[in-house]
């Protein structure tokens, strides 16, 4: 039954957006409740883990490499070519650019758990392209958008490093829990992924109640740029990912990581150093990337792995 619950994912997402965008009152006042959220939603995926699996990534070098050339390679690229395509004008450009040039966010992460995929592999990305992004971004952001605005690069990076973007202590948290009450948690461990799926619905509602004034407004040209950017993220996480050789559930996480971005981060930048119109495609992708991030998690989480890993072999112990 629970399990039918959240194959249903995209479902309540779907029907949670809908009700924010209609009755936004109900869930604006929920704003602060975001960031207990996410702990909730940590804490559990923690809870799934033992260390054994962030050793499993220690031998898994190769993935983690290349998830962060594809991270800052074929996102920013990926919305310089939308852009341009497109013909937005320099504020939408910027945006793009900043979306694209970002690390990779916690919503990688969730989407990975539901999706089966390499859940310790997903955390230690966005871990590290967090770190990598404190440089990456505002040089990908001058080397793409210099042509047409001015970019702050050094008062960008000053930003990045005092922003705490990866909340690791509930994660560590849950790991040790799991390693000192592993019996106890094993008989919880089912609820989890429900835990996790209807925090992150609720998130998903709250974050479209905030935008559903601007939403109205926003031109779907916009729109669909963010879908494009997404897409291709995405697709090229899992299809470049695939034909390297790797095994199914090292390449769910690596689509993830790739397609989902930090576009919160992304908004919180453009609103800072350039323009709110810069911050438009950050707010859509910020809801869109949910949406088909939890449509794809959906999709997979009822398809079987085709290749078993060390993780999925630890699960089993």
């Amino acid at each position: 039954m629970l399990g039918r619950i959240t194959r249903l994912f995209p479902l309540w997402a779907l029907l949670g957006s809908l009700l924010a965008y209609g009755q936004p009152t109900w869930f604006v006042g929920l704003k602060q409740q975001i960031i207990p959220l996410l702990t909730v939603i940590m804490l559990a995926m923690g809870l799934t883990l033992r260390p054994a699996h962030f050793l499993d990534v220690l031998g898994n070098r190769r993935a983690v490499l290349l998830g962060l050339v594809l991270q800052f390679s074929v996102m920013p690229l990926a919305a310089d070519l939308v852009s341009r395509l497109l013909g937005f004008d320099t504020a939408l450009t910027v945006g793009m650019i900043l979306v694209g040039s970002v690390a990779g966010g916690t919503a990688s992460n969730v989407m990975c758990y539901l999706a089966k995929g390499d859940l310790a592999l997903s955390i230690t990305m966005t871990a590290l392209s967090t770190l990598v992004g404190v440089v990456a971004t505002p040089l990908l952001v001058q080397l793409l958008a210099e042509r047409s605005v001015d970019v702050p690069v050094w008062e960008m990076l000053l930003s990045l490093i005092k922003i705490v973007v990866v909340p690791v202590v509930p994660v560590v948290a849950g790991v040790l829990l799991n390693a000192l009450f592993h019996r106890a948690i094993a008989r919880i461990e089912p609820l989890l992924p429900l835990v996790s799926m209807a925090a992150i619905v609720l998130i998903i509602a709250i974050v479209v109640a905030l935008n559903a004034g601007q939403l109205a407004s926003i031109g779907p040209i916009v729109a669909l740029a963010v879908m494009l950017h997404n897409g291709i993220g995405l697709a090229l996480g899992y299809s470049i990912t695939r034909l390297l050789g790797f095994d199914e559930r090292t390449c769910r996480t690596l689509s993830f990581e790739v397609g989902l971005q930090n576009s919160g981060l992304a908004t919180a930048l453009a609103m800072k150093f350039f323009t709110p119109a810069s911050a438009v495609a950050g707010t859509l992708f910020s809801i869109w990337h949910n949406l088909s991030g939890s449509l794809l998690a959906g999709i997979w989480a009822r398809r079987s792995l085709t290749r078993t890993t060390p993780h999925a072999a630890l699960e089993r112990e």
